[in-house]
Order: C-alpha cells, then sequence, then structure tokens
C-alpha cells in the first residue's frame, strides 16, 4: 500500500466513532433491500439456493483460499491486519472474517462463503490503494458480511461457474440465465449499500471518494478535478435521448459492480446526507431492536419510495419508465405480503 502521513492516521484514530450493535439497516441502499426480496421472488430461486448448498463444498472454497492466496494476520500483512480488525470493531462484526491476498493485477475485493464468510482482497487492490482507501475497501466487505450478502454473492459466483460448464443446455440459456441476472441486478445495489459501510469504517469521504476514482481509472488521484469528475455522473445521468438509456442498459446487463463514476456520486451524496450525520452521532438502527420477520414488508416500502425519489430527481425517460415500473412492483409485492401476513397470524 502508498504511505499515508503517519501523524493524520493516529488523529483519525482517535476520533473515528464506533458502532456497536448497528443494524445493516442502518447503512443499506433502499433499493438493495428491496431488489433483494424481489429476488426472492424470483421462480425457482429458492430451489437453485438449496441445490447449490448441496452441490458445492465451501469447505473446499476456503481450503482453495487457504492453499493458493496469503491469509492475513498479525505477522502476514500485519497492516491489513490492523485494518481488518479495527473495521470488525467499528461495524461490530464478531466473528472477525478471515481474510486473504490473492496474485490479481485487477483492483478486486470480493466476500465469499455461505456458512463462514471470508474475504478476498487482489494484490492490484493493495498495490494501488493507500491505508485510508484499503480500510474503505475492506470496510466495504465488512459490510457484506453484516448484511448476509455472501450467501447470495457466493450464489453468483457458484452460478457463474456453474453457467461455463452447462453453456450447453437449454437450463443455462433460461432458467439458470434468469437467475444469474437477477442475481447482478440485486449485488448492483448492494454493492451501493456496502460502499456506505467502508464509509462508515473511515468516516473520510475524500479518502473513499480518492479510492472510487482510482477505480475508475485515476492513476494519481491529484490530477483529477473533483467537480469536474462528479459532474460526469450528473451528465451520465440526465441523458434525454431514448436511445441512450437503452445503450445504458446494456452498458450494464452483465455487470457485477455499478458503473465506477455513478457508483462514486453515489456515495458522495449519501455522504452529504442527514442520514450519514445521524449515524456518527450514534443515531441508528441496532441489531437486537429489528423486528423479527417483519422487515420484507418495510423493504418493499422503502424501495418504493426509492423508485419514486428517482423519478422525480432523473431526467432519463427510461428511467422514468422503470421508476414506474418498480414503485408498482414494490406497491404491489407490498399489499400482497401484507395480505398473507394478515391472514398467517389470523
Amino acid at each position: 500500500m502508498p504511505e499515508d502521513d503517519s501523524e493524520s492516521q493516529v488523529e483519525q484514530a482517535t476520533t473515528r466513532v464506533r458502532f456497536p450493535g448497528i443494524s445493516p439497516r442502518a447503512y443499506e441502499h433502499p433499493v438493495d433491500r428491496g431488489a433483494l426480496a424481489t429476488l426472492r421472488m424470483v421462480p425457482g430461486f429458492a430451489e437453485v439456493l438449496k441445490v447449490l448448498s448441496g452441490f458445492f463444498n465451501e469447505r473446499g472454497e476456503r481450503l482453495m483460499a487457504l492453499g493458493s492466496a496469503i491469509r492475513v494476520g498479525p505477522s502476514q500483512y500485519p497492516e491489513l491486519d490492523r485494518l481488518r480488525h479495527e473495521c470488525a470493531e467499528t461495524l461490530d462484526v464478531d466473528p472477525v472474517p478471515n481474510l486473504f491476498v490473492t496474485r490479481d493485477p485487477d483492483c478486486e475485493a470480493m466476500t465469499l462463503g455461505m456458512d463462514e464468510p471470508f474475504i478476498l482482497v487482489t494484490t492490484g487492490l493493495v498495490e494501488t490503494m493507500d491505508t485510508e482507501g484499503t480500510r474503505w475497501a475492506i470496510g466495504q466487505q465488512m459490510g457484506h458480511v453484516l448484511s448476509g450478502h455472501a450467501v447470495y454473492g457466493t450464489m453468483l459466483h457458484r452460478l457463474l461457474s456453474l453457467q461455463l460448464s452447462m453453456s450447453w443446455t437449454p437450463v443455462s440459456a433460461l432458467g439458470l440465465r434468469a437467475i444469474i441476472a437477477a442475481l447482478h441486478e440485486w449485488y448492483r445495489k448492494a454493492v451501493l449499500s456496502c460502499d456506505r459501510a467502508g464509509l462508515l469504517c473511515g468516516q473520510d469521504p475524500a479518502a473513499a471518494l480518492r479510492a472510487q476514482i482510482l477505480l475508475a481509472g485515476g492513476i494519481d488521484p491529484a490530477q483529477v478535478d473533483i467537480p469536474s469528475f462528479l459532474q460526469q455522473a450528473s451528465e451520465y445521468e440526465s441523458v434525454e435521448d431514448i436511445r441512450d438509456s437503452l445503450l445504458k442498459l446494456r452498458n450494464v446487463e452483465l455487470t457485477s459492480h455499478p458503473l465506477a463514476v455513478v457508483r462514486a456520486a453515489q456515495l458522495q451524496k449519501w455522504a452529504a446526507s442527514e442520514e450519514y450525520r445521524a449515524i456518527l452521532a450514534g443515531d441508528y438502527p441496532r441489531r437486537d431492536t429489528d423486528p423479527p420477520g417483519a422487515t420484507w414488508s418495510e423493504d418493499v416500502k422503502s424501495a418504493a419510495k426509492s423508485y419514486r425519489d428517482s423519478f422525480v430527481a432523473s431526467t432519463d425517460p427510461l428511467a422514468k419508465v422503470f421508476a414506474g415500473v418498480g414503485e408498482a412492483v414494490s406497491d404491489a409485492a407490498g399489499k400482497v405480503w401484507s395480505k398473507f401476513g394478515s391472514r398467517d397470524g389470523d
């Protein structure tokens, strides 16, 4: 990792806030929760999840990491080990997930494992990010752990591997493909959530923005004009030609992450929000007060509100169409849930 100024690091560490018992709902993007609720309704989803859980040996995946990557600890990448523990402590994640560094020039990080999630980061990420950028990246993965995203992220990882070996079969072209598309759509929203978790770990919006500039193609963030960079996101979101809207859909159809510039703008918007300031002040939902069994209905309502907000904010003609469709689907799902939920309570 490139070196940071040690004095500023010490000062930041003494002022960084911890969030005991924080619920992932504190930072989760409303469309993430709505997309996950919708994902669970995809035909065949539950059956595929069940089959994958038995078909793949999770212990084998952990052994692969153990045998092919470097496990971070006090004597191996001690600086990363410190960041791992500090991020887990900030978000109150226990037990602390294992962290592995794997050889890959791309800047990537992922969380795998349905029973015991572990984190993989690439050498490309470690070599590119400074200390606070790495903290944001590790904190983002801690957010995936806390939100339970590892289950569905692992499912996506396994299905992509399975699809390659079954490319000639009808199930690959139909059912499997639909589930993978739904998983991709959800995961793009989940990344927006966990970008926020990474920010809560570092509590430095400027450092998070520098990290995202690097992910977008910046070699030296000092040579990138931040207002111009964020203006790119504004221009991307404000197209008025339906042809551009269709091209935007094609751009993200098979991607697992939101587009880098748009993603950075989303996080900066949240960093400037009252919601973020309230969390830093200690006003956030806690795990021990999360209502059991009542979150699905809240999720679809929250998603519907998010779609309404996107309709108001966007000038993209297709985005407005999908915002309306998304709101309608979320509202319908909420009504179905309310109907069956009240019936179960009779």
